[in-house]
This record gives C-alpha cells, structure tokens and sequence, in this order.
C-alpha cells in the first residue's frame, strides 16, 4: 500500500505532517515533531488489531507532557549528570531540565522540533532529518540527525538513527514508545513477560544517575534472562509483575550492559503478552538498554482516546549507549567526531501465537 500523509496538528503556525506505513498486517503512525510514533496496529492471534503504543491525539498533549512517548530523544538521550561533560578538555555545560541533571537532551530537546520529512515509496519509509546548530542546549558543534522509519512484509519496524558532526561531540540518539502489546487501553503490563539479553546492569544512585558500577544481575530482580541459544530470544520470559514485585518503589528505570558484539544488529529482548498472543523482538546495535517500565508515569495522564494511563501502563526499550558515558571514562563512548558518522539501529519484529 502507498503511504499516506496527512496533517497531525500545526505547532507554532507550522504544519505537523503525519505518514501512515501498512505492511504485512501492520499499520505505523508516524510524525513530524519529535520525529515520534505515534501509532502502531499489531494483530494477535485472532487477526484483531489494537494500538500498542502509548501517546496522545493532539500535539498540544505531547507538548504538556515530560513522557516523551514515542519520540527520537537527543542530542543525548538518558542522562547526564551534574548537565556537564568535558571534551578534549572544555567543559560543556548544558542546560537543565531535571536538575541538577539533563535528560533526554534538555528542555528544547530533539522530541521538541519539528523535523523536515521524505517519503521512500520504494522501501516503504519516511525518514526525518534535523540540523541542531552549535550550542544548542549547551552541545558543542553543529549536528545533523535522522530517524529513518521503515515498514515491512516480514511484520518488521526498522527503525535507523544516524548523525554527522562539523566539530568534536557527544551523541546519542534514543527512540522511547512506550509498548503494551495487549493494546495501549488495555492497562497495566504485570501479565507481560519480559526476556533482556544482559548479565550486568549499571546500578544508579537516588538521581538515577549511574554510579560506574558495572554489577552481575545474578540472583537479584535485575535478572531478567530465560533460556536461549545464540541469535535465538527463547521464549517465556520473566512475568513482569513479579520483577515488578521484586524490585518495589518505581520499577525498572535502569540501564542493562547487553550481550553480543556491539555495533552489530543481534536480538536482545523479547517482551510477550500471553493473553493476545502478540510478542515484539527488539533487536539493536547498541551496548546498552534502558528498561522504563512507566513507573514515574502522572496518576492524571489521559492519553488517546480518553484512555487514563497510569504507573506501569507502558514499557519503554530504549537502546543506547550508557547513560552519562561522557562523565564515566570506562563506559562505551558517545563521541563523534567529523568524518564519522553515528549509527543506531532498532528491529522491532512483532508476531503473534
């Protein structure tokens, strides 16, 4: 089917265009600012539909809310702490929006922007383009980002982020939907079953800034491993009203150092709804995955449809580079510099059984 466009909203007198991908029983709603999905259709084992994605129905909701649903986060997604780096020996400081610290890439972060769009009928795509000028939100060098959205037969959503610089930086762009495979309505994920490819986490101290500890998830609720062969996810994962349970408070908001070589695409989690049927494979190029099971969501959230979203409606899987690897030397690095090019990829294979 051809893509269709449309317009989502208007943002300061501008247009917010919106393009709908269809592939093999799939439907992806995506749009210009925050270059976000808003939209994603996935059949269960019936062949109903439901929306799995969290989000709103207008611009001025996405606007009010610090969720982030569904957007392209930069120029550093996660945290940085104290909202400070140095870089070859400057030290950057950034604006701040959690303070002391940055999340996401600041007040006026890339989910706040509108993105120029083009269509790829060919290849079933849209890709978002953005050009974020020297010093934007503290960020040395000027940056020219992309999100690239494609849609397939084989019930895949590649999702490929890239950057180039003109001056030394730091980068990391991060891609937060907010997943609920018994559809976005549906509430609260305890009866999803969640699988991470990842035998250390990066423990966090009461800002949810990264001690630089690299700990062992053995034995603790941070272990969320199930039995798998290599390339292959297994299946049956753990309950994650259970780790749920296990871990208290908010839930998960933490990074997992992944399995696999990095820079190249291998599975790395599996998040299962037993009741539909439906399962989503996440696969990435990434070192790392931030596990966000809503936890810090408002009590008061209304979200599409008039739906109420509460803690622990959605789960966000987010990979990444480290949070705040700029500060903590033995993290995988987030630098680019001129003549390189930054390359993130998300596979998101969805099925159901």
């Amino acid at each position: 089917m051809p893509i269709e466009s449309f317009l989502f909203d208007t943002y300061e007198g501008r247009p917010v265009e919106g393009f709908i991908l269809s592939a093999g029983g799939l439907e992806a709603t995506v749009i210009a600012h925050g270059a976000r999905l808003v939209r994603m259709m996935v059949p269960n084992r019936d062949g109903t539909g439901a929306d799995v994605v969290l989000g709103f129905d207008r611009l001025s909701d996405y606007l009010a809310s610090d969720a982030y649903f569904g957007a392209t986060c930069g120029r550093y997604g996660n945290r940085i702490g104290g909202a400070s780096f140095t870089l070859d020996g400057v030290r950057h400081e950034l604006a701040v929006n959690e303070p002391p610290n940055q999340l996401h890439g600041g007040p006026e972060g890339f989910d706040r922007r509108i993105w120029a769009a083009q269509v790829d009928e060919a290849e079933n795509a849209v890709t978002f383009t953005l050009v974020s000028p020297d010093g934007d939100q503290g960020f040395p060098g000027t940056l020219t980002a992309s999100t690239r959205y494609q849609l397939s037969d084989d019930g895949v959503l590649d999702i490929r982020m890239t950057a180039v610089c003109d001056r030394p930086t730091v980068v990391n762009l991060v891609h937060h939907s907010y997943w609920n495979l018994g559809g976005h309505a549906s509430g609260d994920l305890r009866d999803h079953r969640l699988t991470v490819r990842g035998g250390f986490t990066t423990p966090v101290g009461a800002d949810l800034i990264p001690t630089g500890e690299v700990r062992p998830v053995g034995g603790t609720a941070f272990d969320l491993r199930s039995d798998m062969g290599p390339g292959d996810m297994g299946r049956g994962g753990v309950e994650l009203g259970e780790a749920l349970a296990a871990v208290g408070g908010f839930g998960f908001d933490h990074n997992w150092c992944l399995e696999g070589p990095v820079g190249e695409l291998r599975p790395v989690a599996m998040l299962e709804h037993p009741a539909s049927g439906r399962w989503m494979e996440l696969a990435t190029d990434q070192p790392g995955l931030q596990v966000y099971t809503g936890g810090y969501l408002s009590e008061k959230m209304v979200g599409k449809g008039g739906q109420p979203y509460r803690r622990f409606a959605g789960l966000a899987l987010e990979s990444q580079r480290f949070p705040n690897s700029p500060n903590i030397g033995h993290f995988p690095s987030a630098r680019l510099d001129p003549g390189e090019t930054y390359r993130h990829r998300m596979r998101l294979r969805f099925g159901a059984d």
